[in-house]
């Protein structure tokens, strides 16, 4: 027998690899908070079972609880396990055929494919999009594998009416820094910026939460604003 000790990751992958808890996993994976009730609605599970489940998720730091009156509300415990799970969900897109790959031609996946919530920030074709937009208008400087505002490079905050200047730095991370797209393999943005601004594109009716779901759908007023600025990349047939 080996003495070799087990890896953490063994016991974490365990607690993910529940089909329950993963469905959970990815109900958080949004950003925002939710009950025991409202995770067992979401994943058709009794509100017993859902407890049950999320006690193990919080024993393994997976996810974090707040207690507010009667209520507890739970969510994931750092953007660390959000990158984690979309990194995850990565290699297992990858490793799937082309065949099972159709399911992106299903309506609901489509609408995440095309924009969704991660953590807080935009993912999906919009997403990535958003990431391209910024890196090709300058508006950003690389620094150490993150990014920082670039002070000669305003006209695409302007034109979409918000000051970069009220966000501010996470860390050695910088403003922004790069999270790999599940869906579209590619690099979206993550990091304080990205919150602020998909904060902003909510708060100005471009885009709309899609109800029980991470998907958020354009209106056609975002059609008019965010379209011509942030020109998605085209998906693959």
């Amino acid at each position: 027998m080996s003495d070799t000790p087990e890896p953490r990751f063994a016991r974490i992958a365990a607690v993910i690899g529940d089909p329950t808890r993963a469905r959970m996993l990815s109900h958080l994976l949004g950003g925002g908070m939710a009950t025991a009730g409202e995770l067992a609605s979401a994943v058709g599970i009794t509100p017993q079972t859902a407890s049950t489940h999320l006690a193990k998720l919080v024993d393994a730091e997976l996810v974090g609880v707040r207690a507010q009156g009667r209520h507890r509300y739970f969510r994931l415990a750092s953007s660390d396990i959000a990158h984690a799970l979309e990194a995850l969900s990565v290699v297992a897109e990858a490793g799937e055929t082309t065949a099972h790959r159709g399911v992106w031609s299903r309506p609901d996946h489509r609408a995440l494919r095309e924009a969704r919530t991660c953590y807080g920030h935009l993912a999906g074709r919009l997403g990535v999009g958003l990431h391209d937009a910024l890196l090709a208008s300058e508006s950003l400087s690389n620094a150490h594998g993150g990014f920082l505002l670039d002070e000669a490079h305003h006209g695409w905050f302007d034109a979409i009416g918000f000051d970069p200047h009220v966000v501010r730095a996470s860390g050695s991370r910088g403003i922004a820094y790069p999270c790999v797209d599940w869906s579209e393999r590619r690099d979206h943005f993550a990091g304080p910026l990205a919150v602020a601004l998909l904060e902003h594109f909510l708060a100005r009716h471009w885009l709309a939460r899609v109800p029980q779901s991470r998907a958020l759908s354009m209106t056609p007023k975002g059609r008019q604003v965010l379209e011509p600025l942030l020109r998605p990349p085209v998906a693959p047939h």
